[in-house]
């Protein structure tokens, strides 16, 4: 049963029940979108229900089931999360659902009575200037459209929001106009995640630099003003020098902390003009929009080498980093972004052939050696498996005696086509790429296995010196390597001499000391290879368990014509011979060279003059006689 009620209302509140049922039917009909017979609808039969009042001043009878009906769809309205606005035809605010007020800043009654215009106060977020409100348009054309693109709304406090939608026009039940309804939604948050992802897509995630994608976009644009304003422009592809090691040894994360703090070094080397774009790993690309000539890129390039060459402070721990550059020049190496990338990518490879922390201008004859150096990594990893490597061994000898104390043992690589490649071409190569951890795994085991082979045959027990890589070195398993290695092989590790070059062991003097000291405890002697050519300090040396000095042939092979190499070779002499450490002189070739080491009292000496490298069968040979090399006592 039915149960009647009385409102009282006076003509203002019946007419804006009168407006808002009519609005109601329009916003209704924009979310249900559906063609229900208007006698099932809800919000029509509200629409009837008040249009049957003929006398405003009369109590409006209202039917319970119609008037819950009502309230379920002012509801519904308040529920969803689209505002809502209404006006009459005259354009003035009659209605906003709890969305419209929260997203506007005003208060329904308000807003009340207000021109849209003020309630709903637009503007263009590019231009910043005001867009002519689409509400007026609706009530000129009565037809619907939808909001500008890039609208923002200026609440009622005068902040900002984005907003999006349409506004449509209103008809009453008798089909006539009667004014508009406005639908919108903050669009903010969505607007700010899009633009968020487009930033990540085309930028680094770790230094925030633009990626290779965005950098290939600019080159383009930078190919395109260059043409017009008749210039050029250069492009310089970095990569850091040995920054696999500092990963190894120190982690990922100071490997990152010193990413970006390279890449806030590179940013300020460069003009806002300018690019600065990480490739991925370690490498860097710099873009020079519309340079003068080719000078402008060598003056960046020396700037960022003395720039990088700065302490980096990753928390406590003070790294330095070098890098190798390459560059090319629009429109000289390339017409296109692609082109100019490969060539300044190749002038870089070759920087790294010149010894790492220089710039080189790409020139043509690099591509042939790119070409080379592809075909040269691509067989070496091959090599392995072929089993194609070959240990050859070079004694070192006893300047006093003349005897045999020791051999090192030398990488040889025995290609089915290209018979013996020399050391000099392919190790570069497997360094570069990383092979050279496996293949130096390689030659431990076999050399340490060719000793214990010496051994078990009864032949003189002699130390085996292996020649150890940067990359090898500090790797996190190296010492563990090692020890089993050593296990597996049987080789007593008093028999074996590792060989670490001075550059290496300077690079992370702390890092390189903890290494060195669990290779003593194990047993090993300990070797400074190359030692005079990375210049380190005398307390740096005397904190490593250094048991010899290798002096570099370099020095050795010149101290008969060169007299400050006769003075520093006599310094290195002098220094380990206090110390306590074997010196042993590298590349003795002549006579007079050995007569000068004597002289000097020089403990040990390899090279040419004494023996060339052997075969392990040649050099089994020489075991068996043990008779001195040559006659050195006299």
């Amino acid at each position: 049963m039915h149960r009647q009620f009385f409102l009282d209302v006076d003509n203002k509140r019946l007419a804006i029940k009168n407006c808002f049922a009519k609005r109601l039917a329009t916003v209704q009909k924009k979310f249900t979108r559906t063609n229900d017979n208007r006698t099932k609808n809800p919000v029509v039969a509200i629409q009837q229900a008040v249009s049957h009042t003929t006398h405003l001043h009369e109590p409006v009878i209202v039917d319970e089931h119609i008037y819950k009906e009502k309230i379920r769809a002012e509801t519904a309205l308040n529920s969803i999360s689209d505002a809502v606005i209404c006006t009459d035809i005259n354009g003035n605010v009659d209605y906003l659902n709890i969305a419209a007020e929260n997203i506007t800043g005003w208060r329904r009654e308000d807003a009340f009575g207000r021109a849209s215009n003020e309630i709903f106060n637009i503007i263009n977020s590019n231009t910043r200037l005001p867009v002519i409100n689409p509400i007026d348009c609706v009530l000129q054309t009565q037809k619907a459209r939808g909001l500008p693109p890039n609208t923002l709304l200026i609440k009622r406090d005068g902040t900002e929001v984005e907003i999006e939608d349409s506004i449509s026009p209103i008809h009453n039940w008798e089909g006539q106009y009667s004014g508009v309804v406005i639908v919108f939604h903050d669009v903010s948050a969505t607007k700010a995640m899009a633009s968020k992802m487009a930033h990540l897509a085309q930028h680094d995630c770790l230094t925030n630099l633009p990626n290779r994608m965005l950098l290939n976009d600019r080159i383009a644009q930078a190919i395109t003003l260059a043409n017009r304003h008749h210039k050029q422009l250069g492009v310089l592809y970095l990569d850091l020098d040995n920054f696999k090691h500092i990963n190894d040894s120190l982690g990922h994360l100071v490997g990152d902390k010193l990413l970006q703090s390279v890449a806030k070094c590179l940013k300020e080397c460069v003009r806002d003009s300018d690019t600065v774009s990480r490739q991925g790993g370690d490498e860097f690309v710099i873009l020079l929009a519309e340079t003068k000539n080719s000078e402008d890129a060598a003056l960046t390039a020396q700037k960022i080498l003395d720039a990088l060459h700065a302490v980096h402070h990753i928390g406590k721990t003070e790294l330095h980093v070098t890098t190798s550059i390459g560059v090319s020049v629009y429109p000289a190496d390339g017409l296109d972004a692609e082109t100019l990338l490969k060539n300044a990518d190749t002038a870089m490879y070759y920087a790294k052939e010149k010894g790492r922390n220089n710039y080189q201008f790409f020139i043509a004859e690099m591509n042939t050696r790119a070409i080379e150096r592809l075909i040269i990594e691509s067989n070496l990893k091959l090599a392995l498996e072929k089993q194609q490597f070959i240990l050859y061994y070079q004694p070192k000898v006893n300047l006093s005696t003349g005897l045999m104390t020791g051999a090192e043992a030398l990488l040889r690589w025995q290609h089915d086509e290209w018979g013996e490649v020399v050391p000099d071409i392919f190790v570069p190569v497997a360094e570069d790429s990383g092979l050279i951890v496996p293949i130096g795994r390689w030659v431990l085991r076999q050399a340490c296995l060719q000793a214990k082979l010496w051994q078990d045959a009864g032949l003189q027990d002699i130390a085996i010196a292996i020649n150890i890589s940067a990359q090898e070195f500090l790797q996190k398993d190296f010492v563990a390597g090692v020890r089993t290695i050593l296990k597996d092989t049987g080789l007593d590790a008093q028999f074996l001499e590792l060989e670490i070059t001075e550059s290496v062991l300077m690079r992370d003097a702390e890092c390189s000391r903890t290494i060195l000291m669990q290779l003593k405890k194990m047993g090993i002697k300990l070797a400074v290879d190359d030692f005079g050519t990375g210049y380190s300090s005398l307390s740096y040396l005397q904190r490593f368990p250094i048991d010899v000095l290798k002096i570099d042939q370099s020095f050795v092979q010149n101290i008969e014509s060169a007299k400050d190499d006769g003075i520093i070779v006599s310094a290195i002499i002098s220094m380990g011979n206090s110390l306590k450490l074997k010196v042993v002189a590298e590349g003795v070739e002549t006579a007079s060279q050995l007569a000068f080491l004597k002289a000097r009292h020089c403990e040990e000496g390899q090279g040419y003059f004494f023996s060339h490298p052997l075969t392990a069968e040649q050099f089994a040979k020489m075991l068996l006689t043990n008779m001195p090399a040559l006659d050195l006592v006299n």
